[in-house]
């Protein structure tokens, strides 16, 4: 059995989590200090969320191709984004960013503004308060939200093999692996992969329990 498609997987998450961890705190801590228009930013951002699989992946497709603007800025430094790893993780990116937003803005929004307001009075500056004040309190937010945002990129099928396609080694991701295997009658080895990504969802679900029932236990 090759491994590589778990690997690939794995690999894909971490980074795209790194990158929904910026992401997501950024555009969540935007929106809830925004006065107007959060119901239009929060649609928007949280848009991806809704979109199904394949549309996603033919958004980043337009935003990406040899013939978009960004696609013919990125060819001019060589670098290509379709049909590459890269891909995958940018594919993984915009599926999960979304959780990640929506878990750390609502954590962010329980917040207590009093001490937020403490610190800035104390001397704080912005920065120092956003350090210190408000991700200590939303950790277990910010936590889930990592955990689900990593399970979501793992598992990552229809914008990946749109923009990312399905190379043996290369794009290939355990999702896409399951495919090809059904798709060549080879139902065993599909049975295979579907159990790894069984065993790893269940692992992320027990994580997010653990934390959510350690939060109950804080408060």
């Amino acid at each position: 059995m090759d491994w590589s498609p778990l690997w690939i997987s794995v690999k894909t998450a971490a980074v795209s989590t790194c990158l929904t961890f910026v992401l997501g705190i950024a555009a969540a801590k935007a929106v809830t200090s925004m006065k107007k228009g959060k119901a239009v930013a929060d649609s928007i951002l949280s848009l991806p969320l809704v979109l199904p699989p394949t549309v996603l992946g033919f958004f980043l497709l337009l935003l990406f191709g040899k013939n978009s603007v960004l696609g013919r800025l990125l060819a001019e430094f060589d670098v290509t984004v379709i049909f590459t790893w890269q891909g995958a993780v940018i594919a993984a990116t915009a599926a999960s960013f979304p959780i990640m937003y929506r878990t750390v803005r609502g954590a962010f929004e329980q917040v207590d503004r009093e001490l937020v307001d403490a610190a800035v009075q104390l001397g704080c500056s912005r920065a120092q308060t956003f350090i210190y004040v408000w991700i200590p309190l939303a950790w277990q937010g910010i936590a889930s939200g990592l955990t689900m945002s990593f399970a979501r990129a793992l598992g990552e099928f229809g914008a990946t093999i749109m923009i990312a396609g399905n190379l043996p080694g290369k794009t290939r991701t355990m999702s896409v692996a399951v495919y090809t295997a059904m798709q060549s009658g080879d139902r065993e080895l599909a049975f295979r992969w579907t159990a790894v990504i069984l065993a790893l969802s269940l692992a992320m679900l027990a994580a997010i329990n653990f934390m959510t029932g350690r939060a109950l236990k804080d408060k």
